[in-house]
């Protein structure tokens, strides 16, 4: 899922993250030509990787594929300069806190989208509003949870009112997927427009705009010349992705020079080989992903919709398969720790993360316990093994996470308690099918939207949440509500133990992981830090080639 913002002073106590794994290598080309005389006219790049696209839309996506391309073309009101953790404008030239529940965002004079339309605060108005109607559940629609209506003044005003007084998260939201600003003479205000129509309509306002168009296969992009936002002008005017079904194709590639970077997802073994070629250099850094199993609350053995249907069995079954994980033989084997343990669905080092599968479940140490799987399940009477059928997708989450599941698979099975069916699904279809039902366990992965624990429990467990698996528990919910607006540091911080806690006890998912950042780049490709802080987004308008 993609998306790293942030909006206002972060709270206190952020501490250095070891999060999610994203995997780019940044490699020259073959060929050799002349520099233009200015940053703008440098070598084109090509990009390379293995994520697919579900819509150009973003209303309608809300992924990392496509969030690559759109956080190119579409622009927000406020973003992060890379690596920072602090928002400033971006098509805004600010925002004010004017009543308690009421932010004022005044706009850049003379916006313009690619097309030539003018951007106003009309455009602004009807995006929020747009998202809001469709609340498509593959977009990002439940990040506004707290927004209650938008108005348009006049062209350069947009006043947002929330539902609940002080929202401090609110500003970061402003800055997320959720916060595109796209043209309503091209897009439908109750819809989803299809990718071809939205490229012919050139409703760009990001640093970059879609030249050709052929998905999941090749697409051109060339600096759009209108933009007028944080990341200014691109050192590099043309580029191209390039889309991968296969990682091993993909680092042929990358090896023989074919292509300039690639962006998500090479194994962790393509890595370390790769970190041996000559002119090579590897940058790590910290992350901030996840990699979780999510239980479909109607679909799962003794779901809501299945033929036996029961309630505390079903809880039994994902409290046996949380007891039963071990995560460290996942992050030794599969990943060489380059990922670590995680014990919650929001990862060590945020404020108010706190590890509670690692004292509920298994040793009660972190570890797997077999007897205390047996226990719950005979305790609520389920008949073993139990059947489980396990959907993975490794176009997206990455070739590794066959590997990953199979080990997760022999995990289960080891126990006697379980006999699981692995499945795997290409990641276009993939998202269709799990807000379906489809799937009675499944894989998801995420990126934050902001670094702030909330970003690892609204999307999760709110009332409309993105993972769309059943889960509803109004305890939970009122809590979260009631962190999202609390600005009293320390209850906050209680009150995200207490959610994590109460979610933990219900299993609507199981934590798995947590990574680090890996980047390898060529000395003649520039533009990526050294050292990578958790904040760091790869974006193309600072990359450029000798």
């Amino acid at each position: 899922m993609t998306r790293h913002t942030y909006a206002r002073p972060f709270r206190p106590g952020l501490g250095a993250l070891s999060l999610g794994a994203a995997f780019l290598v940044a490699l020259t080309g073959c060929t050799s030509s002349k520099d233009g005389g200015d940053a703008a006219s440098a070598k084109a790049l090509t990009i390379g990787t293995t994520d697919q696209v579900t819509s150009l839309d973003p209303a309608g996506a809300w992924d990392a594929g496509s969030g690559t391309i759109e956080s190119e073309v579409y622009a927000t009101l406020l973003s992060v300069k890379n690596g920072s953790t602090e928002a400033s404008p971006d098509l805004a030239t600010g925002i004010k806190l004017t009543g308690p529940k009421e932010y004022t965002v005044t706009l850049k004079k003379s916006l313009k989208f690619a097309n030539g339309h003018r951007l106003t605060s009309s455009d602004v108005k009807f995006s929020f509003d747009r998202t809001l109607k469709i609340a498509d559940e593959n977009g990002p629609s439940s990040l506004l949870y707290n927004l209650a209506s938008v108005a348009a003044p006049d062209p350069t005003t947009v006043v947002f009112t929330l539902k609940s007084a002080n929202d401090t998260l609110f500003p970061q939201v402003l800055s997320t997927a959720a916060g595109y600003i796209v043209d309503e003479q091209v897009f439908p205000a109750d819809k989803i427009l299809d990718d071809r129509s939205i490229v012919a309509g050139k409703p760009w306002d990001g640093p970059y705009g879609v030249r050709s168009y052929d998905k999941n296969s090749l697409v051109s992009f060339t600096a759009n010349s209108a933009y007028q936002g944080e990341l200014g002008t691109p050192k590099t005017k043309n580029v191209q992705l390039k889309y991968y079904t296969d990682a091993s194709n993909l680092k042929l590639d990358v090896q023989q020079g074919g292509i300039d970077a690639v962006y998500r997802t090479l194994t962790t073994a393509d890595l370390d080989d790769l970190a041996k070629k000559k002119d090579i250099k590897v940058h790590t850094g910290s992350g901030n992903g996840i990699r979780y199993i999510v239980f479909d609350f109607q679909s799962q053995p003794y779901g809501t919709r299945t033929k036996n249907a029961d309630k505390a069995k079903a809880l039994a079954v994902r409290q046996a398969v949380a007891d039963s994980v071990d995560r460290a033989q996942l992050a030794q084997q599969v990943y060489k720790n380059s990922y670590q343990p995680l014990y919650s669905s929001v990862p060590d080092g945020l404020t108010g993360a706190t590890p509670s599968f690692k004292s509920l479940y298994g040793d009660k140490q972190g570890g797997p316990d077999k007897a205390a799987a047996a226990a719950k399940l005979k305790a609520a009477k389920v008949s073993t093994p139990v059947t489980l059928n396990l959907q993975y997708n490794a176009d997206h989450y990455g070739s590794s996470s066959a590997d990953e599941y199979a080990l997760i698979k022999t995990q289960l099975e080891a126990t006697g308690l379980f006999k699981v069916n692995l499945q795997s699904t290409e990641w276009t279809q993939y998202g269709k099918d799990r807000i379906k039902h489809l799937y009675p366990l499944y894989q998801l992965g995420w990126y934050a939207d902001y670094l702030d624990a909330d970003n690892y429990l609204s999307p999760f467990y709110s009332a409309n949440s993105w993972v769309a698996n059943g889960y509803d528990d109004s305890a939970v919910r009122d809590l979260i509500e009631k962190e999202e607006t609390e600005t009293d540091a320390a209850k906050r911080t209680e009150l995200l133990k207490q959610v994590q806690d109460k979610a933990a006890a219900q299993v609507p998912l199981v934590p798995l992981l947590q990574g680090s950042t890996a980047i390898v780049t060529r000395t003649d490709v520039s533009g990526v830090p050294d050292k990578l802080n958790s904040a760091y987004t790869f974006r193309w308008a600072g990359l450029s080639k000798k």
